[in-house]
């Protein structure tokens, strides 16, 4: 399984870096730059084919890729050997105008945006399946009582439902968990019915320093039905069945699933279960099997919501997709302001090995619930990093796009050429600062991985 995840990360990974280079080089090849070279993947190319005078590679190395121009690197080359300037011979990328230049640097990240937006549209336009859970919730602290959390200064309460927060309708525990996420330490409106009367509230999501997401110290209520039942697990051996209602472990009355994970908690030998089938009491006694990490293994899932989306006509699928290509932006943008607000960057930021495992997480679970389902998580996936390389590539930061555009506007005001050397100083800086960054996110990685 772990293979196979890597597999599909791998080749995931492989067509968001394919559509940037991919804007690069047509980009490149309309304002007239010479491309010598298209490499899907680093290192020494284990398949090549020159057709006119383009090297298409595939590399060694499936992360990453280029596109390499012709004189690209001319900069460093005058610099190092004590030249004031480079050539400027037809088709060298430095002899194509300031604003063609930054018309290739922006392609790469524009066209990660439009992937993203369309990928999302078709997925909007032929509807999908969603599996998500009620807008009741339980209060952290009843399941954490040492900690105090922003839902209880709120007057949040354990069966509340949440039916509005920040002014958007939230029927779904998705729609109030995206609401809190994007908002850390913002003050929000919420409305609750409790007891059949609305309430109206206001809640402050605090920063999660590990992530970067905002919280409010709530879990989403799940009724303690069982929806399904592995073969030959412990659940199975006990008699269980889908439609089963567990309703006291081990003498415990339960209300929803987190009472029973409670009480699993404390490592029982035996769970003395009383449960309802079809209206009919029940008992049973269920062995759990504990694995290495003393997590139970019970071989049952519990009921959650399922419902379609309504098929689109393409204007409204690409009005949709253009939506939540903007929104997943704009989160991309906030979360950016939130590295400088203490957070852990070994977990918040992530490199090309986590990305890769956590795309083939996402999408091995979801084809685990049908091929239709495993299709859909892998494009929203990619839609996400496609729109995140987008925004990191259009950072003022030395050697990225937006590096190199910033460059060319410098250029295009001082109406002269850039001087070899302070270009290459710019470009020295930038590769030490990517290069930190990218220790640092290797590191997150092996230490993600080693929680794993």
């Amino acid at each position: 399984m772990t293979l196979i995840k890597i597999i599909l990360g791998l080749l995931g990974l492989g067509v968001v870096v394919f559509v940037h280079e991919l804007g690069h080089f047509l980009a490149a090849r309309l304002v007239g730059i010479d491309v010598e070279a298209f490499s899907i993947g680093w290192g020494n190319p284990i398949l090549k084919k020159k057709i006119g005078k383009v090297e298409y590679r595939l590399g060694m190395f499936p992360l990453g890729g280029y596109c390499k121009m012709r004189g690209e690197n001319e900069f460093q080359e005058a610099w190092e050997k004590g030249q004031q300037g480079v050539s400027y011979t037809k088709g060298a990328y430095f002899a194509a105008s300031p604003p063609r230049r930054i018309l290739v640097s922006f392609a790469g990240p524009f066209f990660n945006l439009v992937f993203a937006v369309l990928v999302l549209s078709i997925i909007w336009g032929i509807g999908f399946e969603v599996n998500t859970l009620d807008n009741r919730i339980v209060l952290a602290s009843e399941i954490h009582p040492e900690e105090h959390y922003p839902a209880d200064d709120a007057g949040l309460k354990t069966g509340d439902r949440i039916v509005e927060i920040n002014g958007k309708k939230t029927s779904y525990y998705h729609e109030v968990q995206e609401n809190i996420a994007v908002n850390p330490e913002k003050s929000l409106p919420v409305i609750v019915e409790r007891d059949g009367e609305k309430l109206s509230l206001e809640v402050t999501p605090s920063l999660d320093k590990s992530s970067g997401a905002g919280k409010i110290g709530v879990y989403f209520w799940t009724d303690p039905v069982i929806e399904t039942v592995n073969p030959e697990s412990p659940a199975a051996l006990a008699g269980l069945s889908g439609g089963d209602r567990i309703e006291r472990v081990n003498g415990r009355p339960i209300s929803h699933s987190l009472d029973f994970l409670m009480e699993l908690e404390k490592k029982p030998a035996v769970l003395a279960l009383g449960f309802t089938r079809n209206g009919e009491k029940r008992q049973a006694d269920l062995i759990p099997q504990y694995d290495d990490k003393g997590e139970a293994n019970l071989g049952i899932a519990w009921a959650s919501i399922q419902y379609r989306t309504p098929l689109l006509s393409p204007f409204a699928a690409l009005a949709r997709g253009a939506a939540e290509s903007w929104k997943t932006l704009v989160i991309s943008l906030r979360s950016l302001r939130l590295l400088f607000r203490g957070i852990d960057l070994t977990q918040a930021v992530s490199g090309p090995v986590r990305i890769t495992y956590m795309m083939g997480d996402v999408a091995a679970e979801g084809f685990g619930q049908g091929f239709g389902a495993g299709v859909r998580s892998m494009v929203d996936f990619l839609a996400l990093i496609s729109i995140a390389l987008c925004v990191m590539n259009l950072l003022p930061l030395p050697i990225l796009d937006g590096g190199m555009i910033v460059l060319f506007v410098i250029e295009m005001i001082r109406r002269k050429p850039i001087n070899p050397r302070a270009a290459t100083v710019f470009q020295t800086l930038g590769a030490a600062l990517i290069f930190g960054l990218m220790i640092l996110a290797v590191f997150g990685d092996i230490l993600y991985l080693a929680r794993r």
